[in-house]
């Protein structure tokens, strides 16, 4: 399903400064990845500060839910900005917050406090709540109308290309082989103690403060880049611009229902990968880690095969397609055990790949001046991340199995079946 742009949009598109937006379009595309590094670097956050801290799996799950809680408090303040001083601003504005944020890993570290880590992790995801918000229908009118989804999807398949080095990479030097249970931990001597909680603490500060450090010189890069900063400059355009315009459209409507379940099934599968992979299949965190890599390669793999696949099949099908296979593996994830749950959850990232930027392009389609509006609302969406990790947890919690909290995003793949379905007797805006 393919966006249709302003005219004025396209216009611009259309005229001889179109090889002018070459470098800007390898620029925003850089975004995707780097977001993506931060995001799959939150599943080792996840059983690292699990540890260090003696958390539940729902004391843990608020990883998630102060990164995507922050979305839903950002998307609409981004959406305002860019509407009225461009694209560039809010990226700019993103990449600032996403920096300051991954540099307060190490005062976090250093103050042995949860919250801390919590809070840095709420600055990262404003900034990237930000990026999200400009990038995802920037590449969008960067091109032809008909090749949006196309285009998306590629710039979003590295994500995928993050998903697989962040975790296979990085992960090793965050987590440690040292597991004390509680009880161990108590009667350690007090020097004993401190010196495990700063070493757990501080095997974080060094990878995000690299990270913080190369997102602030990226944007000094983008600050003197000439970007096309595409806006709608229609005084006329703009006052029709509204939130009850935008929510007229069933596509939208459908596509924010969809995002909420979509995102928090990625989140749910991804974030207890690493406990689902050391309890049902018995390996350590650092071989389970490993295994995340792969989760991320095969997310990355789908990216480009399902671009590829969207030349011959319409993305509406080809979603439902996926959505169906995803249904399947997950119920495998549930009732097996061994090496066969890694491989099922494996398997899921590779079809969870086309998910959230065919949604993206589905639910924004057709809304003309409204389209920052719509996609400041599917952003905000994105808060699904914060909701349904912690249902997962629960569940975990109350029956000591993280394979029964795999029915939540079971649970997610009917609801975007269910979209997949019914979103093509929808009309445009």
């Amino acid at each position: 399903m393919a966006l249709s742009p302003p005219s004025d949009f396209q216009n611009k598109f259309d005229s001889k400064e179109t090889k002018s937006w070459l470098f800007p379009f390898i620029l925003v595309t850089s975004l995707f990845f780097f977001w993506g590094f931060v995001h799959n670097l939150d599943p080792i956050l996840i059983p690292h500060l699990r540890k260090a801290f003696n958390l539940t799996d729902l004391q843990s799950s608020l990883v998630d839910s102060s990164v995507f809680i922050a979305y839903f408090v950002m998307a609409l303040p981004a959406g305002f900005i860019m509407r009225k001083y461009g694209y560039k601003s809010g990226i700019l504005i993103g990449l600032i917050l996403f920096g300051i944020g991954s540099i307060l890993f190490v005062p976090a570290a250093n103050s042995l406090q949860y919250s801390y880590f919590l809070g840095a992790l709420f600055i990262i995801a404003c900034g990237l709540t930000f990026l999200e918000t400009a990038a995802n229908p920037y590449v969008t009118i960067l091109g032809p109308a008909e090749s949006a989804t196309k285009r998306l999807n590629f710039s979003q398949s590295f994500n995928g290309l993050a998903a697989f080095i962040a975790p296979a990479y990085i992960g090793p030097m965050i987590l440690s082989d040292k597991n004390y249970t509680q009880t161990q931990i108590e009667v350690m001597a007090p020097t004993l103690r401190h010196t495990y909680l700063v070493s757990e603490a501080e095997s974080v500060k060094m990878p995000y403060l690299i990270l913080g450090l190369i997102i602030l010189v990226v944007a000094v890069i983008f600050y003197f880049t000439n970007m096309p900063d595409v806006k709608d400059e229609d005084k006329e355009g703009e006052e029709g611009a509204s939130f009850v315009g935008a929510l007229k459209s069933m596509r939208l409507r459908w596509g924010i229902l969809a995002q909420f379940f979509y995102v928090g099934a990625q989140v749910c599968v991804g974030s207890f990968f690493i406990k689902m992979a050391t309890t049902s299949a018995g390996i350590d965190e650092d071989s389970a880690a490993r295994y995340l890599g792969f989760f991320g390669l095969a997310f990355m793999l789908g990216r480009f095969f399902g671009t590829f696949l969207m030349q011959y099949i319409n993305p509406r099908k080809l979603l439902i397609i996926y959505t169906i296979i995803n249904i399947a593996l997950t119920v495998v994830a549930i009732i097996s055990s061994g090496m066969t749950v890694v491989y099922s959850l494996i398997a899921i990232a590779f079809f969870l790949s086309i998910m959230f930027p065919t949604i993206f392009s589905i639910g924004i389609d057709g809304l003309g001046h409204n389209t920052t509006i719509g996609s400041s609302l599917i952003v905000m969406s994105i808060v699904g991340g914060a909701f349904l990790p912690p249902i997962l947890g629960m569940i975990s919690d109350q029956t000591a199995s993280i394979q029964n909290g795999y029915f939540v995003p079971l649970v997610c793949f009917l609801v975007i079946l269910v979209f997949a379905f019914n979103v093509h007797k929808t009309d445009k805006a």
